[in-house]
């Protein structure tokens, strides 16, 4: 029998930001904060010998370093985050992951204290 498998991972972080594009006056305009939650996962099959998809360590350490990147900032200040949506959020953290770990395929990024979260696919996963 075949299977499709998929890992997960989280991390966290808080930072602020503000939507630069957003006409004067409205709310997202001024600078504020949110606390994220972001999951990023891996597919692939596992290897025959270790039986994983990934060293979820390795995985562990390339999310950490991410983190650190993002907390405590503000994320408009760092290149590519300069209109900082969860969209972009989550576009720039897929991006960077990727090029880090083989076989990502989904980041989802939550702003879980108020219900939002966006997900980023990989084109045909």
């Amino acid at each position: 029998m075949a299977y499709d498998i998929e890992i997960t991972k989280e991390f966290r972080f808080d930072a602020a930001h503000c939507l630069p594009n957003m006409p004067d006056g409205h709310m997202y305009r001024r600078l504020h904060g949110h606390s994220f939650r972001v999951e990023v996962s891996l597919d692939g099959a596992p290897d025959p010998k270790l039986g994983w998809i990934a060293d979820f360590s390795e995985v562990d350490r390339v999310l950490a370093g991410l983190a650190a990147e993002l907390d405590h900032t503000t994320l408009n200040e760092i290149p590519g985050l300069e209109n900082p949506t969860l969209e972009v959020i989550g576009t720039w953290i897929f991006e960077r992951a990727a090029e880090r770990l083989s076989g990502v395929v989904r980041v989802t990024i939550h702003r879980d204290s108020i219900g939002e979260r966006c997900t980023i696919r990989r084109r045909g996963a």
